[in-house]
């Protein structure tokens, strides 16, 4: 190849010996120089013909090297009109052409005149240059002139300039060589931010880089910085707070110039966010990491500082090198001058454990030394001499007291000592676990326990080192385990139980705690059939147990489930309590826990789900309405084909198959009423039903052989009637004989479920039918009966089915009609709510004497599990000596908590039973002072039952009066509702309904704010978040703020005005310099509320778009982009109100959730899109909506997809509406960004057809968008409809012949 090329092109260029003798002086015509030029070419073609494709890079190259080792300047100039003509008549690609030349280690900027003549000609042909040609050639010009050294004679500068304009022309918008949104990634790549352009390049870089700043600030979220999540609140689990985990920086997309304060570390949101108790999962989510989070402390001076120290010592200098902890010298060096020795504190307070951090570092790094026989020796300092001496006299005192803290601060400086430990420990682990000569009884028969009754107090527990309560817990868990596998008939102290249960509350040892409760003592106890303590540990699950993670209490559910395959738990306690777990389990499952929950679960859902009860799965169903509710998780969709419910859904049905009534149907999600519509259960009819008990009836009073009375009866698979029975014979005998008893016996607790749903049915329709009250009177007093003398049903079980029931109209009150005489009528369970209320309070981490009062209630009202009242009345009486597993904590009062959940819920449902709902309340609302979640439940009920009830105000005013009233006595002042709303809103006005004022909103968001900023003291009452319902401040006061805005007697879309007003007017109690603290807080607040509340926004986003501000040019003052960046106008006082509107809709929609957003491409295409004609308008909703693209893609596809269409729509109908587009660019821009980090060439068919109808410098500007970018640059500014149909433009990155990608599509490659 070399010589055939060499023959060619040096025949064109040799002199002879006169022209080389008088250089300068001969001069060829212009004929000659042509003659040369085509003869050269000539023959080149005739060679390029006949080399292969894969030579022709390699050819070039030489020839360029042919060119740049000539000296000549003449001889350069005319090779290089040949390449020039070779190229314009389509000789050479000039891709090629243009990458050998500027790729040749020739060209150096020293050669001045090959580097201009070189420069010139890839100026003259680059317009040639595919895009991507174009963008790889940028890149490589400005590296080339990165060569130019910065100090250089003026006398060259000239020549070099030839770099400058080949750049000016790339840039060159008109030109359109290359969609600039590529120019500006090279750039950035080459010139960071804050970084210099070379000086040959002047202002092109820089002006290009701030061309690109409107188009960073479409992107951006106004004051993203100042927006602050509520941690555990239902958004959180978004893409919207993640940040890199390598720099901490907002994950921003493309290689825009963003805002500074955009792409800084965000340190401040990170903090806020690691203050929040219970933060670590959030931590986690933010940052894309799996693994635990370290311990936090904050340092408070220097003993706070030395205690943190201790917590990692005592606990890590096992398993690691002295050398590690040396450092702590140095310290105490610094921390600790003294000359005299530390005094030792009053170890009578808490706080003396932390002056004595130090001396107990010291301790430990002693025994670490003596332990690893190192030379090093760590004599204890003379300032620490008295505190050292008066922990060893106390470790030689044998009795301890607990008196005082003596015996923490023993544990905690020795626990790397096991002789020294021992002691202290045990003294502890005795305390508890109580001399196991002495017993006690615990409520049932046959039940006996170790005899110490009193906890160790959370101060004590609290004063522990971290390695100490890892030792605590092992040492109760192993008791546990032993007692389990022992099968001991003892139960375990209730000292010990209670101290567990307040142990299991710190996150600091999860692993030997939550993790080691749920993953190894319950199964080792289940595997042991260590009855007594399983039903112990669901009891403390149930009653003792504060902010669990939800993937520990699906775990254990997924336990209870399995155990109903186990034969021996089918036993009327156990069941009872089983039972009663996972019904609390199902209905406290959090709104945002529900869907990555039941995820995790989709391979197998039969794991979580219940395979015999029907009122478990009918109380998951209603937990997933409501969470799908309150997420918004089915927004825009009217089937949950392709969701995640479908399979649990369809599992539900074939393992329980049932309707739901029409009215509690009404309330689920659209998708969720379809679903139960399609698969309706044909039921039995009550003519059915009642024949078939009076048929079973006949038979018991014809059947005369008792043994197969009992057979028939209790037999497996013979229908449920038998409860029926019993109320027959207790209707027309007053009287059940020993073989009914027999019979209930036999049956057992699992399948007599099943008799008590047919049971409910049946009074149901005996009740509808009966005639006159005195009829009904004797059935309530015979169910009562049944309840509390014959104990043949608990209140719960039976409320709970009749609740869950399916029934209609007249039978459905009916059915409530029996719940409401059951619970009211007779004094039984009124009694008992009374006595329990007046002795007991909920605080039970303050308490010693729970054990006490828990007898003597449980001696006044027993509970009677096994029909010991049948088997009384019975002739002649039975004896019976159950053997009862152990309760510590519950009770039929606190049992039925979340079965009235349930049941108010289905009171809501039906209109005509308000009423009786509202007595209920009256006489059983003081229970919700021991209900776990109040606040939530009463948030869920107002959010759920939102729309049934708007018009029914005095029974939310009764329904928020009843349950917080319930907390009056064991919560601070001002806990919850404000003192406005306690003094005008909470008191029944028919005359005149209270409607709050500005002052009110302001006032009430006010306290939000201040509760996020961390104010001191804070607006709410300090508590022990630990066992507080919610896990910190913030979450507190949004679900509060939510209940009394909820609860107000005004229609939400006034509340929603009034609170985006909070912001929008002029308000006198909202400080000008924390504008964005009060709208990040209506945006927590507007999203966690009903849709009716935050629909208004979309009316204010309307409304300033039709303003004449926008929709009329000449109305507009100033460079749009400036006054939409909302930050910059508002610190120098010239912010309008759409900017305002603005940074308050990406307030509330950053705090949305997916569901929520999904409203928004609907909104765009069905109100926006008609109203926008302008290009202000235009820009107005790309600045809303554009901040969002990145989240819709990670969460929504589709959405993402639909809003990228809608864009193209509106710039339709701006095009054709306008005269004069002046921010062509900036829109174009944006629209770049959108393909290249979001839709790639997903929408590329839909939008073709609207960018060939735009005017030609537009369709110019954006002919790389379609397949327009195939053709001529002058034919694609005049194209109109007609586009030549070739192959899709693939990603800028992928190698040449990539097909169509339906995924964004690389910049920077």
């Amino acid at each position: 190849m070399e010589s055939q090329l060499q023959s060619i092109f040096e025949d064109v260029v040799k002199t002879e010996v006169t022209e080389e003798a008088f250089a300068g002086r001969f001069m060829d015509s212009p004929e000659d120089e042509r003659a040369r030029l085509v003869s050269c070419l000539g023959a080149f073609r005739q060679y390029w013909s006949t080399l292969p494709q894969e030579s022709h890079d390699q050819c070039v190259q030489w020839i360029v090297r042919f060119i740049h080792s000539q000296h000549s300047p003449k001889r350069i100039a005319f090779l290089y009109d040949c390449l020039a003509t070779a190229v314009e008549t389509s000789l050479l690609p000039p891709r090629m052409v243009c990458q050998a030349l500027v790729s040749s280690d020739s060209l150096e900027w020293e050669r001045t005149q090959l580097w201009a003549l070189t420069f010139k000609l890839i100026r003259k042909i680059i317009g040639g240059v595919d895009y991507k040609g174009v963008r790889d050639l940028l890149k490589a010009v400005m590296d080339k002139i990165q060569t130019v050294p910065n100090f250089m004679s003026s006398a060259v500068v000239q020549q070099l300039l030839a770099a400058r304009e080949v750049v000016e022309y790339i840039l060159d918008r008109n030109a359109c060589l290359l969609p600039a949104y590529f120019a500006v990634t090279e750039i950035r790549k080459l010139y960071p931010e804050g970084a210099l352009s070379h000086w040959l390049l002047g202002s092109l870089i820089s002006d290009l880089v701030d061309s690109f700043r409107p188009t960073a600030r479409i992107n951006s979220i106004c004051g993203r910085c100042s927006l602050l999540p509520v941690v555990n609140n239902s958004g959180v689990i978004c893409s919207s707070w993640k940040l890199d985990p390598s720099t901490l920086c907002f994950p921003l997309r493309g290689m825009l110039p963003y805002d500074k304060e955009l792409s800084e570390p965000q340190t401040g949101l990170l903090r806020y966010v690691l203050e929040q108790p219970y933060s670590r999962d959030m931590v986690c989510n933010m940052l894309g990491i799996n693994k635990e989070l370290d311990g936090r402390g904050l340092i408070k001076g220097r003993d706070h500082l030395m205690w943190v120290l201790l917590q990692f010592i005592s606990g890590s200098i096992q398993k690691n090198a002295l050398a590690d902890f040396l450092p702590v010298m140095k310290l105490f060096d610094l921390l600790y001058p003294e000359k005299e020795c530390i005094p030792v504190p009053d170890i009578n307070k808490p706080q003396s454990m932390h002056a004595f951090a130090i001396t107990c570092i010291w301790i430990h790094l002693n025994r670490k030394a003596q332990n690893d026989n190192s030379k090093l020796q760590i004599p204890i300092p003379h300032s620490l001499k008295l505190q050292h001496e008066f922990l060893q006299q106390s470790l030689c005192n044998k009795s301890l007291p607990m008196t005082d803290y003596k015996i923490a601060l023993l544990c905690n400086a020795y626990s790397t000592n096991s002789e020294c430990f021992k002691l202290p420990m045990g003294v502890l682990v005795d305390t508890i676990d109580g001399n196991t000569s002495m017993r006690i009884t615990l409520p049932g028969t046959n039940c006996m326990a170790s005899g110490s009754v009193t906890p160790l107090p959370m101060n004590l527990l609290d004063s522990l080192t971290v390695h100490t309560k890892m030792s605590l817990i092992h040492s109760i868990a192993t008791r546990v385990i032993k007692l389990a596998r022992a099968k001991s008939s003892l139960a375990l102290a209730p000292a010990l139980v209670e101290t567990y249960s307040r142990v299991l509350v710190y996150m600091e040892i999860e692993s030997l705690g939550i993790k080691g409760f749920i993953s190894q003592l319950l199964p080792d106890v289940f595997k042991s059939h260590a009855w007594g303590i399983l039903h112990t540990l669901l009891e403390m699950f149930s009653y003792r147990m504060h902010h669990i993670q939800p993937h520990y209490r699906m775990q254990l559910l997924s336990h209870l489930h399995s155990l109903t395959a186990v034969p021996q738990t089918n036993q009327n306690q156990l069941h009872l309590c089983v039972e009663s777990t996972a019904l609390r389990l199902i209905t406290a499952l959090g709104n945002s826990e529900v869907q990555p929950q039941f995820t995790r679960f989709l391979n197998d859902p039969k794991t979580m789900l219940s395979a015999e009860s029907e009122e478990l799965n009918r109380a998951l169903i209603l937990t997933l309405a409501r969470a799908t509710h309150v997420t918004d998780f089915f927004t825009g969709s009217d089937s949950i084909q392709g969701t995640w419910c479908k399979d649990i859904l369809q599992t539900i049905m074939n393992f329980t198959p049932h309707n739901w009534a029409s009215h509690t149907l009404s309330c689920f999600p659209a998708p969720l009423q379809a679903f139960f519509k399609q698969n309706n259960v044909p039921q039995e009819s009550r003519f059915n039903l009642k024949k078939n008990v009076e048929e079973e009836y006949r038979k018991w009073k014809s059947m005369t052989v008792e043994n197969d009375i009992i057979t028939h009866f209790s037999m497996q698979g013979s229908p449920p009637l038998f409860l029926c029975l019993l109320w027959k014979m207790l209707l027309e005998t007053d009287h059940i004989n020993q073989i009914g008893f027999r019979v209930l016996e036999r049956i057992g607790a699992r399948a007599l479920v099943a008799h008590v749903r047919t049971f409910a049915d049946f009074l149901v329709y005996e009740l509808s039918t009966s005639a006159g009250g005195q009829q009904l009177n004797k059935c309530i007093e015979i169910l009562n009966d049944m309840v509390w003398k014959y104990n043949i049903v608990t209140l719960d079980r039976l409320i709970l089915c009749l609740a869950m029931r399916s029934h209609e109209e007249n039978e459905a009150q009916v059915c409530y009609f029996i719940i409401h005489l059951l619970l009211l009528k007779p004094n039984d369970f009124r009694n008992r709510v009374s006595d329990f209320l007046k002795e007991n309070a909920p605080e039970h981490w303050l308490q010693s004497d729970w054990h006490t009062k828990h007898m003597t209630y449980h001696k006044k009202y027993p509970e009677k599990l096994y029909f010991e009242g049948l088997g009384e009345q019975v002739n002649p009486p039975i004896q019976l000596h159950s053997q009862y597993l152990p309760i510590y904590f519950s009770n039929v009062c606190l049992r039925f908590l979340p079965v009235f959940d349930i049941v108010i819920h289905r009171f809501l449902e039906l209109l005509p039973v308000s009423k009786s709902l509202e007595t209920l309340l009256d006489h059983l609302g003081g229970l919700y002072k021991f209900h776990a979640r109040p606040v939530t439940y009463l948030y869920n009920t107002l959010h759920y039952y939102e729309r049934h009830l708007r018009d029914r105000t005095n029974l939310k005013r009764k329904l928020v009066h009843a349950i917080m009233s319930s907390l009056k006595d064991n919560r601070m002042p001002g806990w919850c509702l404000s003192e406005t709303y306690l003094k005008c809103g909470m008191n029944p006005r028919e005359d005149s309904v209270w409607i709050p004022d500005d002052t009110y909103y302001c006032k009430l968001i006010g306290r939000l704010v201040d509760t996020m900023a961390g104010k001191s003291p804070g607006p709410f009452p300090n508590c022990d978040w630990r066992f507080n319902e919610f896990p910190n401040p913030a979450t507190h006061a949004l679900h509060v703020t939510c209940v009394e805005l909820m609860a107000l007697a005004v229609p939400g879309k006034d509340v929603g005005n009034a609170l985006l007003n909070v912001v929008l007017q002029s308000q006198p109690l909202v400080p000008r310099e924390s504008i964005t603290a009060w709208m990040n807080a209506i945006g927590l607040v507007i999203t966690a509320l009903p849709e009716p509340y935050r629909i208004v926004l979309h009316d204010r986003i309307v409304s300033v778009i039709s303003s004449a501000v926008l929709s009329s040019e000449t109305e507009w003052v100033g460079y749009p982009f400036q006054l939409l960046d909302f930050t910059a106008c508002h610190r120098s006082h010239s912010e309008m109100h759409c900017s305002y509107v603005l940074a308050l809709a990406h307030a509330v929609w950053h705090h949305s959730s997916i569901g929520q957003l999904s409203l928004i491409p609907k909104f765009l295409s069905e109100v926006l899109k008609p109203i926008v004609k302008t290009e202000f308008q235009l820009l107005y909703v790309y600045h809303l909506v554009g901040p969002f693209l990145q989240r819709f893609q990670q969460e929504t596809t589709r959405c993402m997809l639909e809003i990228g269409v809608v864009f193209y729509e509106m710039l339709q109908a701006v095009d054709q509406h306008s005269k004069h587009l002046a921010y062509m660019d900036p829109i174009c821009d944006f629209l770049y960004h959108i393909k290249y980090m979001f839709t790639g060439d997903s929408v590329e068919d839909r939008v073709e057809r609207i960018i060939c109808s735009l005017r030609p410098a537009m369709r110019l500007r954006l002919r790389f968008i379609t397949h327009i970018s195939k053709m001529e640059p002058a034919a694609a500014a005049s194209t109109v409809t007609s586009v030549p149909q070739s192959s899709s433009v693939s990603s800028p990155a992928a190698p040449s012949g990539a097909g169509p990608s339906n995924t964004p599509l690389s910049v920077g490659q």
